[in-house]
């Protein structure tokens, strides 16, 4: 596979629910936000409903259901609430993280390989309803081949390790990381799964990941909504689209 083939970019909405969330009104509005991605250029549409709902909400994935024109990519964590959500919406792709109520946004990779027969059970019903299931994991041979093992079509790579090192300067663990996220990207690619990336990316930190010719998705979120203050939505989406296409070409 040629790293001229387009790379996907799934925008997070989670944090425009955030703001809006700080206020307890409607405003800003997830969907508007992620109409707005639509038109920018973005492939998918990434939300994460939390057990808590501290961000998004089940009105909001209702909406984003019914109002998108590009596929939404529904995170949740592997519970059997979560699960009967998602079997109610069937979206076309489901990412499942790992989730804890005390940390502020995703730590880490989901534990696949220990819990291997619980998530297999857990995700072949979601296989059965037409959606896509992904998983998110560090970028770890044992969490990959497990991944692979239970039925996993996607693996999403955990890209915050890599994107925390360089914003804090430790460059050789960053080139460290991202190494990792290469071999392991080409290793995952060589099973069959189709390789997806996340977490903290940034301008700064997203050519070299979007280099990667096994990589067929980027979801980014906190970062663009971030950025979108400065500059708005749209430019801001435009600039991180454009600079993966110039990483690809």
């Amino acid at each position: 596979m040629g790293s001229t083939e387009k790379l996907r970019l799934g925008v997070n909405i989670d944090h425009v629910a955030t703001v809006r969330n700080a206020r307890g009104g409607a405003y800003p509005d997830p969907l508007k936000a992620a109409k707005i991605a639509e038109e920018a250029g973005a492939d998918g549409i990434t939300a994460h409903l939390r057990e808590d709902r501290r961000h998004i909400s089940d009105a909001d994935i209702e909406g984003l259901m019914e109002g998108l024109s590009v596929p939404l990519n529904f995170e949740m964590a592997a519970t059997d609430e979560m699960q009967q959500i998602a079997l109610r919406h069937k979206p076309h792709a489901v990412c499942i993280v790992p989730e804890k109520r005390e940390e502020r946004t995703t730590e880490g990779g989901l534990e696949v390989a220990r819990e291997e027969n619980r998530l297999a059970h857990f995700i072949a019903p979601l296989r059965e309803a037409g959606s896509r299931v992904s998983i998110f994991i560090a970028a770890d041979k044992r969490q990959i081949e497990a991944a692979n093992r239970i039925g996993a079509q996607v693996i999403e790579l955990h890209s915050g390790a890599y994107c925390d090192a360089f914003a804090e300067g430790r460059m050789d663990e960053s080139n460290a990381e991202l190494e990792k996220m290469r071999e392991m990207s080409a290793f995952a690619h060589d099973l069959g799964l189709e390789v997806h990336v996340g977490h903290g990316l940034t301008y700064d930190t997203v050519t070299p990941v979007a280099a990667f010719p096994e990589v067929k998705e980027l979801n980014i979120g906190h970062f663009l909504i971030g950025e979108a203050i400065f500059r708005g939505l749209d430019p801001a989406i435009r600039e991180m689209r454009r600079l993966m296409d110039a990483a690809r070409a």
